[in-house]
This record gives structure tokens, C-alpha cells and sequence, in this order.
């Protein structure tokens, strides 16, 4: 049997990484996730969990892969030298630098993407403080895109906003350009370009088709709403490790702590907050969060505040590094401990649609859940009483929606 030309996406998330194979008709074929051997800020655990879930493809799938797209969390950021070995750690998208915040005042306007000392330009400060000025800064989705083509010079519009490129001029912002560290900037394209074939040590390396495209992805938030595919009027949250919220507009949103997106010749705006369903692993593992979720009644209140925050620092709905967790006190039942972060974090939500809506976009009339947390029907309870608006589940991952960057761009570029 013939099997019609593939296309391949890859998330990089914050635990691991999930590796989907599409075809022509986006029906999915195969996915698969591993998890880091170390930790989102370990580089080396990216491209060896990219190893392993693109050499456990099935050779008859791989070997009629057309082209690839690659999403990463957005705003992780690594520095590396010009031949993409890092140079350290990466900078995770959850640290916040305050020991920048004057330089950052006057490289970039109070409000704009990159003015957040939780952004990726102050993370950038920091690594060229440790590192020095000759060095490239590339954003997670940007080096393994790198790693695939051995040419690091790219950097995806998406990823890095908030690093200072301008999306309205299509340029980096006026107080970059005459930096020391200004050459460790990439290269910006718009997410869907297709960069060139894959280099040749690498498809061989991995099993790879030679002609394989490389196509410009973009972050995974923006990918998870790719694959959820929204109507005008819906929201889209990712209940992942983080909780992320999105969604369409008539016209871009800017704030600190706010992202906008091109899509589709559309404006996705949006934010992430730090806290997500990480918080409910410190406490509770999978099989007991399921069993509490069953003793949860979804119709009263628990009675508790929390803020489920991973530690000090928040970044959407408000932008505050400051910001504290309240995890305490804690009630002697689980359940209802578990009832209470459930609310907390159905609250973070809330708030979060409300402020992106004291930015010009209205209320979602309908939220699509992503991630992990959109199978728990007990929280999803919640979050319907609380947003006030129906809550559905769409089961695509965030791969198959970059997967559909790398189609759209495989058949515009007519090589089907």
C-alpha cells in the first residue's frame, strides 16, 4: 500500500516532549511523548528526547515525511555559541530577572512585549552579563530547529516577541540594534516559512528522508490552539503543566504579561500564568488526583482561597514578580483540599479572560480545553460555574497543531 506523504510536528513542552505524525487529511498516525532525562532548562534533554521519538517512528511513516515543524515553550531561552553548542542552562520561562529592569527601561517602552523583567529580553541581559556578548540567544523551538538544519542562525515571530521584535514593523525595537550583544539576535521569520531541507548528517542520523522541509513553527500555547481549531467566539485554555489562555481578536492586545500572535492572518492574543496543574504534582500523583477529583462535588464551593502558584512570580493575568502563593491552610481532607486549587486555579482563569478583556476582546462564549487537566470532568465543572460559559475538551496535542504548520506549508509549496 502507497502511504501519501507525511508531515511531522514536535512540542517541546514543559516536562517532555510529544512527537505527532499527520497526513494530508491532518488525521493523526501516530503520537508519542518522552519525557526530559532532566529538565526543561537542559538542552541536552531536548534533543535527545527529540532522538528517541523521531527514531521510534515506524520506518514506513518515516521514510515518507515531507516536511517538520517544531513548537517550544515560550520563553525559555538558551545561549549558545555560533556553532549552537550551549554555552549553560537555559534561562526557564518562568524566571524572572529583576536585577534588569533598568536596562531594560531604557532599551524598551513600559507595556510593550519585551518589557517585563519576566520576559525574554531580561533573560537575555542576564545570559549576555554571564556569557559575554559573542554568543547567539535562541529561544527553545528556534535551537532544536536549529539542531535539524546545523544552522542556528533562525528565530521564529512568535517565539521571540517578548525577546524585543517588533511585530508591527517586522524589525527588532530601536533600543537593540546598537547593543554590543546585537549580532546574537536570529534572524526573524513569520511562523510557516519554510527554512530549507533538513541537513544531511542529521536525516541520516535519524532515519530522516533527505528533501524533509523544515518549516518555521511557533510557541506551544500557540500550537495547542492550532489544533483546537476555535470558532471566532471561543477561548482556548491549556490545562498543562502551566495554565495558558487564548484566544482571537479583532485587533492585537499589548500589555505586560500579554502576548500577540499573527495566525493565519489573524491576531491571537493571550497570556500564561506560572500556576497550571505542576502545583497539583506537589502534592497529589495521577491516581490519587483522579480518585480526590471523584469525591469533589462540583456543584458547592470548597469555602477555601488559594493561589496555586509554583513559588513567588507571576506572569498572566497580572505581571508581578513579587506576586506570593497561597497554598495553606491546608484542611485535613484531601478532596477538599484538591477542591480548593481546583477553584484557585479556576479563578486565575477568570481573571485572566477578564483582563484580556479590559484590553479590547470580549468574553469567550465557549472555552476548548487542552492538556492533561481537560480530561478531569470535575474541574471542568468548575470552571463552567465559574467562567459562566460552556467547557469542552479537544484532544489534539499541541504537536498535531505545529504538524499543521508544516502541511499548510508542505502544500503551498506545491510538493505534494
Amino acid at each position: 500500500m502507497t502511504i501519501p506523504p507525511l508531515v511531522l510536528g514536535i512540542d517541546l513542552g514543559t516536562s517532555g516532549v510529544r512527537a505527532v505524525v499527520i497526513d494530508e487529511r491532518k488525521e493523526i498516525l501516530q503520537s508519542k511523548a518522552t519525557a526530559y532525562r532532566r529538565n526543561l532548562s537542559d538542552p541536552s534533554s531536548w534533543k535527545r528526547a527529540c532522538q528517541e521519538l523521531i527514531q521510534g517512528i515506524p520506518a514506513r511513516l518515516r521514510k515518507n515525511l515531507k516536511a517538520v515543524s517544531v513548537d517550544g515553550t515560550s520563553g525559555t531561552l538558551l545561549a549558545c555559541n555560533h556553532r549552537g553548542v550551549p554555552l549553560g542552562e537555559a534561562l526557564t520561562y518562568s524566571q524572572a530577572c529583576p536585577e534588569q529592569e533598568q536596562k531594560l527601561r531604557r532599551l524598551t517602552p513600559k507595556g510593550g512585549a519585551a518589557s517585563s523583567i519576566s520576559g525574554s529580553l531580561a533573560r537575555a541581559l542576564r545570559l549576555v552579563d554571564q556569557f559575554g556578548p559573542d554568543l547567539l540567544l535562541r529561544h527553545q523551538a528556534d535551537w532544536v530547529t536549529g539542531w535539524l538544519l546545523n544552522d542556528w542562525r533562525w528565530g521564529e515571530e512568535g517565539n521571540n516577541l517578548r525577546l524585543g521584535w517588533d511585530l508591527d514593523n517586522s524589525c527588532w525595537i530601536d533600543g537593540l540594534i546598537d547593543q554590543t550583544w546585537s549580532a546574537s539576535l536570529p534572524a526573524v521569520v513569520t511562523s510557516g516559512s519554510v527554512f530549507g531541507r533538513i541537513a544531511t548528517g542529521t536525516a541520516t542520523e535519524l532515519g530522516l528522508p533527505d528533501d524533509l522541509l523544515i518549516v518555521a513553527g511557533t510557541t506551544d500555547s500557540n500550537a495547542a490552539v492550532l489544533a483546537a481549531e476555535p470558532d471566532a467566539a471561543d477561548g482556548v485554555t491549556v490545562l498543562g503543566t502551566t495554565l495558558v489562555m487564548k484566544r482571537f481578536t479583532e485587533q492585537p492586545l499589548q500589555a505586560e504579561g500579554v502576548t500577540r500572535h499573527r495566525v493565519g492572518g489573524r491576531w491571537l492574543c493571550g497570556g500564561a500564568s506560572n500556576a497550571g496543574a505542576g502545583v497539583l504534582r506537589r502534592f497529589f500523583n495521577d491516581a490519587q488526583l483522579a480518585e480526590l477529583s471523584r469525591q469533589i462535588d462540583p456543584e458547592t464551593d470548597s469555602g477555601l482561597f488559594y493561589r496555586p502558584l509554583p513559588g513567588p512570580g507571576e506572569r498572566f493575568p497580572v505581571d508581578d514578580p513579587t506576586l506570593a502563593p497561597v497554598l495553606a491552610p491546608r484542611p485535613v481532607s484531601d478532596a477538599l483540599y484538591l477542591h480548593g486549587l481546583l477553584e484557585g486555579l479556576a479563578e486565575i482563569e477568570l481573571q485572566g479572560w477578564r483582563r484580556l478583556m479590559q484590553l479590547g476582546a470580549t468574553l469567550p462564549e465557549r472555552v476548548i480545553s487542552i492538556g492533561g487537566g481537560a480530561r478531569n470532568p470535575q474541574w471542568r465543572r468548575l470552571r463552567e460555574r465559574r467562567l459562566c460559559c460552556p467547557v469542552v475538551s479537544c484532544d489534539a496535542p499541541p504537536a498535531a497543531g505545529v504538524a499543521r504548520l508544516a502541511l499548510e506549508a508542505l502544500q503551498s509549496a506545491g510538493t505534494q
